[in-house]
């Protein structure tokens, strides 16, 4: 079932366990469609960099890749979540913007790039005074 865009949370699980409390992080993603019309299997076989420009296109490559462990024509729905720990399947590198604070699209480029790198760029960023969000400034992760 596709969540109406306007949902985007996270919330707290509590998990009891052998009287020990573990906590899970739930995070609900927007479920974004996607088309892809062509494939460039030859690069990725080449172990060419494969960069992606922008989040819902490197999340389009993912799910279309892990489906069918290659690049194809496909078309359908994803909502792949992705943070610190995924094990990259189609992109090793990423063209995007600075994104919003606390959000899973932070998440996402610091599991590209690493937390501290990611960290590191914001604080920059901030310094320098580069704009931020859909309009700002962008960011090549590699």
């Amino acid at each position: 079932e596709t969540l109406p865009s306007s949902i985007f949370k996270s919330f707290l699980l509590c998990i009891e366990c052998k009287n020990k409390k573990k906590y899970l992080l739930l995070h609900l993603v927007k479920t974004k469609s996607y088309e892809t019309r062509s494939s460039d299997n030859q690069s990725k076989q080449e172990g060419r960099r494969i960069i992606s420009v922008g989040t819902t296109s490197l999340r389009t490559l993912e799910t279309v890749y892990k489906k069918y462990g290659c690049f194809k024509a496909d078309s359908g729905n994803t909502n792949i979540f992705i943070y610190p720990g995924y094990e990259w399947k189609a992109v090793n590198a990423l063209i995007t913007n600075f994104h919003l604070p606390k959000s899973t699209l932070i998440m996402l480029v610091s599991s590209l790039a690493g937390k501290e790198n990611i960290m590191h760029a914001y604080k920059v960023a901030v310094e320098e005074k580069y704009r931020f969000f859909s309009f700002g400034d962008a960011m090549f992760i590699k």
